[in-house]
């Protein structure tokens, strides 16, 4: 492996000098966050109306009286701008990504992640549905064909109705570890939650271990890419606070693709097909997998040859997870169903309804017009994944990867902000340069940070307000991004300096 050589990032500044010797600061600011977060979530997050917790005097303290409310709504939304802030400072301060970097990354994933990692859920309240697929495991009912309202005291038990009549998009092996959850707490609310974050920790503690390796592989700095894809907040909120299986099925697809990488493809295929019994999208890692397997010299016949064992363990494998319960490849629906409906902030969304609108201020139907052009993207994203599979560097197939799996989220109708932490870690490890592709990732993860405060905020409506919940968590975030934005003289210069503020992808040369 080529060694780094650590070179200034070209800053003009004058900051480097002292900035780059105290990461201790952003650590600290970052862990002051986490607890700010933590003290809102008591009184705004998400708590099962049948838990114990419910009673407690302090949460009802704060649920019930507005000022409560209000305390908590500002401290969850600051600490988690806070946070965004201690992220991009961490960045500037270890702008050099020399020796030692990494350390002060990995640390500050703990220390940021540690309070979050006893916090309310927020964010979302998912988590809960585990439990309940879990309860229906374990009273021998099918979660791909039952949904959670077969289940007694379904809804005290924290569930979004929303997963009422649903059936499950996750995998076997997730359904199973939901059953041991269960097994293991009662489905005791608090207790499952907790449990669910230490899978969800399993995850982030694979990729805080593969991804710096990975990144390495291609030359990369390997702290560098573990602060963008890991160490930000969107991560670690979504990762820890709301116990995401999203993460366990990220950190097994990074293990498993740093293990094809390092030419040990039967262990990487048993781990990125975990990470598709954890959650199926992570298929469309596995045609990479191949090409790993079949080594950059390959023709033809030997990528297929390569494509095709690939298939057939990873499907054995499924079909051994879905023999336990006949759960068998219920998943699948996943894969193939298409699920109605669009996000906003979606490029599908937010492109397809300007294609609306125009079509009907023409005099036709733009119904019609929205839905085809979303339908044309989702098999344009399949065309751009098939087309990388096939074609491109062959020792560039990391790369590839990561933009195919981009490409296969960013393009669906449907994007949840902590989708893009899906194919984020794949392209920090690939290299984001310190142009216009960092400063979109600083964008999109700010952007999804701000949303995720004020979307999923918990206030009975019984209690009087002197302004929605929503509506002030929207005003504290706009009000410190433009302080991040037009006074900071930190962070200002992130998007509006031409240059060479953060770090650079520093090859290892």
């Amino acid at each position: 492996m080529r060694k780094a050589s650590p070179r200034a990032s070209g800053d003009a500044s004058g900051e480097l000098g002292t900035a780059a010797q105290q990461p201790w600061i952003a650590l600290l600011q970052g862990m002051l966050g986490s607890m700010l977060i933590l003290a809102g979530s008591l009184g705004v997050g998400w708590i099962a109306n049948g838990s114990p917790m419910i009673r407690n005097s302090l949460v009802i303290a704060l649920r019930t009286d507005g000022s409560g409310v209000v305390v908590s709504t500002i401290a969850l939304t600051l600490g988690a701008m806070i946070l965004l802030r201690s992220w991009l400072r961490l960045g500037q301060r270890l702008s050099l990504w020399g020796p030692g970097s990494l350390k002060q990354v990995v640390l500050a994933v703990v220390l940021w992640g540690a309070p979050l990692f006893v916090a309310v859920p927020i964010f979302s309240r998912d988590v809960f549905a585990y439990t309940g697929q879990g309860r229906l495991m374990a009273e021998g009912m099918n979660p791909y064909t039952t949904g959670i309202s077969a289940l007694s005291n379904w809804f005290m038990l924290g569930t979004d109705p929303s997963w009422a009549e649903n059936r499950t998009p996750y995998g076997p092996l997730f359904l199973w570890l939901s059953r041991g959850v269960v097994a293991i707490t009662g489905a005791q609310p608090e207790l499952s939650v907790l449990f669910f974050r230490l899978l969800a920790c399993v995850g982030v503690a694979l990729c805080v271990i593969f991804l710096p390796k990975l990144a390495e592989l291609g030359g990369f700095n390997g702290a560098r890419a573990l602060w963008i894809a890991v160490a930000n907040p969107l991560f670690l909120i979504s990762f820890i606070a709301s116990a995401h299986n999203d993460a366990l099925m990220v950190g097994l697809a990074v293990c498993g693709v740093y293990l094809a990488a390092t030419r040990k493809p039967f262990l990487a295929i048993v781990l990125v097909t975990a990470s598709i019994a954890v959650k199926p999208i992570t298929i469309v890692l596995l045609p990479f997998i191949g090409l790993l397997w079949a080594g950059t010299a390959a023709g033809w016949g030997r990528r297929f040859a390569g494509w095709g064992a690939t298939g057939a363990i990873s499907l054995f494998l499924l079909w051994l997870a879905g023999i336990p319960h006949n759960l068998g490849f219920g998943w699948t629906w996943a894969l193939l169903d298409s699920i109605p409906g669009y996000t906003g902030y979606s490029p599908s969304g937010f492109v397809g309804q300007l294609v609306g609108s125009l079509a009907n201020a023409v005099g036709l139907d733009g119904g019609i017009f929205e839905n085809g052009f979303r339908t044309l993207l989702t098999v344009g994203s399949v065309g751009i994944a098939g087309w990388l599979v096939l074609f491109g560097d062959p020792q560039k197939v990391l790369r590839r990867l990561a933009l195919a799996f981009a490409a296969v989220v960013m393009l669906a109708p449907i994007i949840q902000p902590w989708y893009i932490l899906w194919f984020l870690p794949f392209l920090a490890a690939t290299g984001i340069k310190n142009d216009w592709q960092i400063k979109v990732c600083y964008v999109v993860i700010g952007f999804f940070v701000v949303f995720g405060a004020q979307d999923q905020l918990f206030v009975w409506n019984f209690v009087d307000l002197p302004m929605a919940t929503k509506a002030l968590s929207s005003w504290v975030a706009i009000a410190v991004v433009g302080y991040l934005l037009l006074i900071d003289v930190h962070t200002r210069k992130l998007l509006f300096t031409k240059g060479l503020e953060l770090a650079h992808a520093l090859p290892l040369k």
